[in-house]
């Protein structure tokens, strides 16, 4: 049974981070590969700040959160203006300087020693300890990701987002600046991506720059092309069927060193597959080249 909650808190993580970059490629266009840098920055921010001044959970992700948002702007002021592969260089570029950055800062980070000794996350002095206690942390985060989310793909912001996705030159010519739209949707995808991090880290206790590569970008990726872009379902159903489909690995007795090659193998498949028959992914609504 503590098996099988565990699976459902890593889905619940996972969830969050495919549906937070969704807003970025499937609402406004822009393909990232620095999804898992936001994921690491939430995590260690709510890790240090736990471990070295007592902050609780609640504060760790707010901060988390924010600081993921305040690097996103910085980050995408540049690159907000580059447009398909160049965007993707820059993003790619920005998730190895963060993995550089959290695995040599030894003064902070402690480099590839990592943190040890996360504290258990306490809400309102509930303190959660148990499996099932971190399933329904998980199914908060992933119900308020999927939330705002969906608040805005109907907003007038959505609608501008997915403008931008069509035609950029259009959305310009109406008056608006597309820039500043483009530099909001990575802020909210950045602080959501951050606010997994966050819940990480207090539920496995120890982090290192390792649970942060650019094989975790590319991953969170393959759950959006997989599952499908633009729609409601589908960086869900990505997430379900990317996390539960290698833990079938297991029960194959299957050695551990060849089940991680297996499944590396089955998430490239996948991704080949998927684009060659049905582009949109299982539930997308546009075509991931659009």
């Amino acid at each position: 049974m503590e098996y099988v909650e565990h699976i459902l808190v890593i889905v619940g993580i996972y969830i969050v981070l495919a549906v937070s970059l969704d807003l970025l490629v499937g609402q406004t266009g822009l393909l990232s590969i620095a999804q898992a840098a936001f994921y690491g920055l939430g995590a260690y921010t709510s890790a240090l700040l736990a471990v070295h001044f007592g902050c609780s959970f609640v504060v760790g992700t707010l901060a988390g959160m924010g600081v993921a948002a305040a690097i996103s702007f910085v980050v995408s002021l540049p690159t907000a203006r580059l447009h398909d592969d160049y965007f993707v260089i820059a993003s790619f570029g920005f998730q190895m300087i963060l993995f550089a950055t959290l695995n040599n800062w030894m003064a902070l980070t402690r480099g590839p020693l990592g943190i040890p000794g996360i504290p258990e996350p306490a809400i309102f002095g509930l303190q959660i300890r148990s499996y099932a206690g971190f399933v329904l942390l998980a199914a908060v985060f992933a119900a308020f990701a999927v939330f705002i989310v969906r608040c805005l793909s109907v907003s007038p912001l959505g609608r501008v987002l997915r403008a931008i996705r069509e035609d950029e030159s259009f959305v310009q010519a109406l008056g608006k600046n597309p820039l500043r739209f483009k530099i909001t949707a990575f802020a909210i995808s950045a602080a959501l991506a951050a606010s997994a991090g966050s819940l990480y880290a207090h539920y496995v206790s120890y982090i290192a720059p390792t649970s942060f590569t650019v094989l975790d970008s590319i991953l969170v990726i393959s759950m959006v092309i997989i599952g499908g872009s633009g729609s409601f379902a589908g960086p869900i159903v990505g997430a379900l069927v990317l996390v539960l489909l290698p833990e079938a690995l297991r029960f194959l007795g299957l050695p551990s060193a060849a089940a991680a090659n297996l499944r590396q193998i089955i998430y490239g498949t996948s991704l080949v597959a998927m684009m060659m028959v049905r582009p949109r992914g299982l539930m997308g609504k546009y075509g991931f080249g659009r």
